[in-house]
């Protein structure tokens, strides 16, 4: 069993989101919980109208249920192959990191519901989704401190204290990672089959760590997000039958992030997560320079967009955006293996 539980957790995951567009996707068009386009767009997305939106508890489903079944198999079973100590530290984390992404998500199906009733584009407000999404990284923190979780890797330096003299700089700037990165995720979500292509890769990764770190718990979550994107990606590539929103995208952003944060190098993220950190950055510096001079630097934001401006097709966006994160991701994991 323990040689087999993330194929279980992959599989599992994937039948579940892709086997639930078949009744939920015609749901939310009963529902007509359809996205609102953005008037300054590209032209071409006005086709996309009305697509059904919220399409992301497809991918909690696929995720909650398949870890829940490992973990009752894993402790039926007895998968867990490490030490008692560590075992529980990891499935605290675990049982956080799937809380804490819950918990996002439900900002953003929030934000979602207001944008479909108000037939707008903008929701909550940027003051009301950033004081919810720090609150709840900040609860994700607390756990990870109780957690018991004291080093964190810092590459060329190796382990350093977080829990004593400069390593206590560790959570204030956590802090504002995750809140960053789980944001960076959410705007990823621009264009058929992006975010969920992205994070197909991202997840793979840390299916690959699990194994070097031999440690079960990450493989179990890693392999549920890689099958639920997977299975998201059938129905969410182009021409897109359903847009995760960010219900969806913020769930993913915080698995992520977890992901990234029971490896206990979470500093590898800002590599491994290159393509969300790029896109973030394209938006402060359009917003900087748009202040500054009146002028746009990119002709539309998050960047995946000025690509698509310049000509690229959305597909061709999503594999050379997948591909530069399939790169980031050996470079990580050769750094891993050779302890760097």
């Amino acid at each position: 069993m323990s040689n087999y539980i993330s194929i279980i957790s992959a599989v599992a995951a994937f039948l579940i989101t892709a086997l639930s567009g078949l009744f939920v996707i015609p749901l939310l068009r009963k529902l007509k919980f359809g996205q609102t386009i953005l008037e300054d767009g590209p032209t071409w997305h006005e086709g996309k109208q009305g697509t059904p939106t919220m399409g992301g508890i497809m991918i909690i489903a696929g995720v909650v249920i398949s870890v829940i079944l490992c973990v009752v198999l894993g402790f039926v079973f007895d998968f867990e192959v490490i030490s008692h100590v560590r075992f529980k530290r990891y499935l605290i984390m675990l049982i956080a990191g799937v809380v804490m992404s819950l918990m996002m998500a439900a900002i953003g199906f929030i934000d979602d519901f207001i944008k479909i009733k108000k037939e707008r584009n903008l929701g909550l407000t940027a003051k009301q989704k950033t004081f919810l999404q720090l609150a709840v990284s900040a609860l994700y923190l607390v756990a990870v401190f109780f957690a018991g979780v004291k080093d964190t890797y810092i590459p060329f330096v190796g382990f350093v204290s977080i829990t004593s003299s400069l390593g206590l700089l560790f959570w204030p700037i956590a802090l504002f990672f995750v809140y960053g990165f789980v944001n960076a995720v959410n705007l990823t979500d621009g264009i058929d089959g992006l975010a969920s292509g992205v994070t197909l890769v991202v997840s793979c990764f840390f299916m690959l760590i699990s194994g070097a770190l031999q440690t079960e718990a990450i493989g179990v979550l890693a392999a549920a997000l890689a099958g639920a994107c997977a299975g998201f990606i059938l129905w969410n590539a182009k021409p897109a039958k359903v847009f995760m929103g960010d219900t969806g995208s913020l769930f993913l952003g915080g698995m992520v992030v977890n992901l990234a944060f029971m490896t206990e190098r979470p500093v590898y993220l800002l590599l491994v997560g290159i393509v969300y950190l790029v896109e973030a950055i394209s938006v402060m510096l359009q917003v900087a320079h748009f202040k500054r001079t009146g002028k746009r630097l990119f002709k539309m934001a998050p960047i995946h967009h000025h690509f698509e401006m310049n000509g690229w097709s959305e597909q061709k966006i999503v594999y050379v955006f997948s591909g530069v994160t399939f790169v980031a991701c050996a470079i990580v994991f050769t750094a891993i293996m050779l302890n760097i």
